[in-house]
C-alpha cells in the first residue's frame, strides 16, 4: 500500500484514469496509513468510511474526465464541510456542524475527489507552530518534538507524512508558506480574490486567502487549478481569466527577471539560510533568468503593521462567538455573565491576545493612532511591490528565517513567534501570489524553503519559476516514519 501513498497527486490521477488503480484502492491505502499515523495528530475529525464507500461508488460509475477521479483527500479544518463537524481548531466551535460547504472544498468535490477528513490547525488560524490548537500540537514528520509550522501544520504534516496526496490550507500571514518549509512541502498562497472566502472561518477577511500544499509545483498547480474561481457569494471575489495552470506549465523561464530584496538580509538571520538564498540565486541563473537587485523600503514596517490589522479584524470576526446561535456555551448567572464566560472559556490564549490588541487599536482615541495608521503604511509597502514590478516578474527571497524548531521552544514568546512571519506577512498585505517551494536542509537535515512572490493574477508565471527552479533543486525530503507503531 505505501507505494500508492508515496505516489504525486498527477501520478495516482494518470493511474485511476488508466484503470491501474482503483480509487477504492487510493482511499484504503491512505485509511490506512492514517490510522497508523494518530501520533501526528494531524486530523481533528476523520471520515474514513464514508471515504471508502465514496471511493466504491465512483469505481461503480466513474467519470475520467473529472480533473480529481476518485481521488481522496484531507482540509484544512477551517473550511466549512456540510454535515461534517468544523472546529477551527477551537473548543468554542467543537460541536460546530455546518448546514453548507465552502465555495473552495464544493470545487473540489466537484472534480471528483473525496473527503477523508478534517485537519488540525491553529486556533482560528492564529499561530506560527500549530500549538495554538484545542486539540494538541501536530508532530512534524520531519522528527519527532519539531513543529510542523502553523496555521496549516496539519496540512502540512499531512501532505509530508503521506497521509493525503494533496491538501488545502489558508494563508493570512504565511500560514501555507511557512509550514510548507518547515516539511518540505510545496505551497502557494495565490493572489487575494483568487480563491473564494465563502464558507472560511474567518480571521482577518482582508488577509486570508486559500491555497493549495502537495509534494510537488505540478501537484499545486492543479489543485490551484481546482480551487480558483470567481464566486458571487463572496464579495471580495475577483472575475479575471484563470489559466489551465497545470497545462500551461513550463521550465522555460529564460530571460525572466527576478528581484533579489536587499531588506530581507534581517539581523540575526542564519547563515544556512543566507547561504539557501544564494543557491537559489544560482539556480534561478541557471535556469536562464536574469538576476537584479531591488528594494522595499517599507519591509520593516510589515510585521508590525500586520500585528495592528490582523487582530483589529479578528475582533471583529469573533465577536460572534457569544454562545448563543452556535458553538459553546458557558453558564452564567446573567447575559452579560454567559458571554464573558463563554468567550474566556471557548478561546484559548492566543486567540484572546489577538481579540485584546484588535479590540485597542480600534477604539476610540487610539483608532486613527494605530489602525488607519498602518492601513497608511500598508499602502506604502504595496507600492513597494508595484514599484518593482516595473523592473522585475518576480520575486525571490527565503520562506522563514528559521528551520523548524522545537513544540514548545517560543510558545511563551509570542514576539519571537510572531518573527517567524518576517518574510510572509508583506505578500498578505500587498494581496500577491507567493509559492514557497523546498530547496535544502539545514545542518540537522530539517528542510528550508525558498520563497517566489510574483505580480497579481501571475500565478502562472510564479509555478514556472517553481517548476523550474524545483527541477534543479531535486530536493527529498528525509521522512523516516518513525511515529508509524
Amino acid at each position: 500500500m505505501s507505494d500508492i501513498t508515496s505516489q504525486s497527486l498527477t501520478s495516482l490521477v494518470k493511474n485511476i484514469k488508466e484503470k491501474k488503480l482503483s480509487s477504492e484502492d487510493v482511499t484504503k491505502a491512505f485509511v490506512e496509513r492514517s490510522e497508523k499515523s494518530k501520533e501526528l495528530n494531524s486530523y481533528i475529525s476523520e471520515d474514513f468510511s464514508n471515504a471508502i464507500e465514496k471511493a466504491k461508488k465512483f469505481d461503480q460509475k466513474p467519470n475520467f474526465d473529472l480533473k480529481l477521479p476518485g481521488i481522496p483527500m484531507a482540509v484544512k479544518d477551517l473550511f466549512c464541510t456540510e454535515n461534517i463537524r468544523t472546529t477551527a481548531g477551537s473548543k468554542i466551535l467543537e460541536n460546530f456542524i455546518p448546514t453548507y460547504e465552502s465555495t473552495v472544498t464544493q470545487n473540489i468535490w466537484n472534480e471528483g475527489a473525496i473527503l477523508l477528513g478534517k485537519l488540525n490547525c491553529d486556533e482560528f488560524a492564529m499561530g506560527s507552530s500549530n500549538e495554538t490548537s484545542f486539540y494538541g500540537n501536530v508532530q512534524n514528520p520531519i522528527d519527532k518534538g519539531l513543529v510542523p509550522g502553523g496555521s496549516s501544520g496539519g496540512s502540512a504534516a499531512a501532505v509530508s507524512g503521506q497521509l493525503t496526496p494533496i491538501t488545502i490550507g489558508t494563508d493570512t500571514g504565511g500560514s501555507i508558506r511557512q509550514p510548507a518549509s518547515f516539511t518540505g512541502t510545496v505551497g502557494l498562497k495565490p493572489t487575494y480574490g483568487s480563491c473564494s472566502r465563502y464558507g472560511i472561518v474567518a480571521f482577518a477577511s482582508s488577509l486570508d486567502q486559500a491555497g493549495p500544499m502537495a509534494q510537488n509545483v505540478e501537484d499545486c498547480a492543479l489543485l490551484q487549478e481546482v480551487i480558483s474561481s470567481y464566486d458571487n457569494k463572496d464579495s471580495t471575489s475577483i472575475d479575471f481569466k484563470r489559466n489551465e495552470y497545470s497545462k500551461d506549465l513550463t521550465k522555460d523561464i529564460k530571460g525572466k527577471k527576478i528581484g533579489i530584496p536587499k531588506e530581507y538580509r534581517v539581523e540575526g538571520m542564519p547563515k544556512e539560510i543566507e547561504e539557501l538564498w544564494q543557491k537559489g540565486i544560482a539556480y534561478a541563473k541557471d535556469c536562464g533568468a536574469e538576476i537584479i537587485d531591488i528594494s522595499l523600503p517599507h519591509t520593516s514596517y510589515a510585521l508590525p503593521t500586520y500585528y495592528i490589522v490582523a487582530p483589529a479584524e479578528a475582533s471583529s470576526n469573533l465577536a460572534r462567538y457569544d454562545g448563543v446561535k452556535y458553538g459553546f456555551r458557558a453558564k452564567g448567572e446573567n447575559l452579560i455573565d454567559m458571554y464573558e464566560k463563554t468567550r474566556s472559556e471557548g478561546f484559548g490564549d492566543e486567540v484572546q491576545r489577538r481579540i485584546m490588541i484588535g479590540t485597542y487599536v480600534l477604539s476610540s482615541g487610539y483608532y486613527d493612532a494605530y489602525y488607519l495608521k498602518a492601513q497608511k503604511v500598508r499602502k506604502l509597502i504595496k507600492n513597494d511591490f508595484d514599484e518593482a514590478y516595473k523592473k522585475v516578474d518576480a520575486i525571490l527571497t527565503p520562506s522563514t528565517p528559521t528551520s523548524a524548531f522545537k513544540i514548545g521552544e517560543k510558545k511563551d514568546d509570542p514576539v519571537s513567534m510572531y518573527l517567524n512571519d518576517i518574510f510572509t506577512v508583506p505578500v498578505n498585505l500587498a494581496g500577491l501570489p507567493a509559492i514557497s517551494i523546498p530547496a535544502g536542509h539545514d545542518t540537522s537535515g530539517y528542510p528550508l524553503g525558498l520563497q517566489i512572490i510574483g505580480k497579481a493574477f501571475k500565478e502562472q508565471e510564479i509555478l514556472n519559476l517553481a517548476y523550474a527552479m524545483e527541477d534543479k533543486i531535486n530536493f527529498k525530503n528525509k521522512i523516516t516514519d518513525w511515529w508509524i507503531k
